[in-house]
């Protein structure tokens, strides 16, 4: 099984990994606000993962890791 983690500190919550996940299990946290102001983007089922690294590609400021 593949795990995505975030820095979501430095998340400036583009969304562009959100629009790149085939699975769309990701998402831009409406609830949470990181310390430059912005919401971070989130998995919303690790589970689901398929490990295919296209959130981290698309990732402009690299804070996504996926590891299988």
């Amino acid at each position: 099984m593949a795990k995505v983690t975030f820095n979501t500190d430095l998340c400036k919550g583009c969304g562009l990994c959100v629009d790149a996940c085939p699975k769309h299990i990701l998402e831009i946290a409406a609830d949470k606000i990181n310390m430059k102001g912005h919401s971070p983007a989130q998995i919303t089922d690790q589970s689901a993962c398929i490990g295919c690294a296209s959130c981290a590609v698309m990732c402009p400021d690299c804070v996504i890791t996926v590891e299988k």
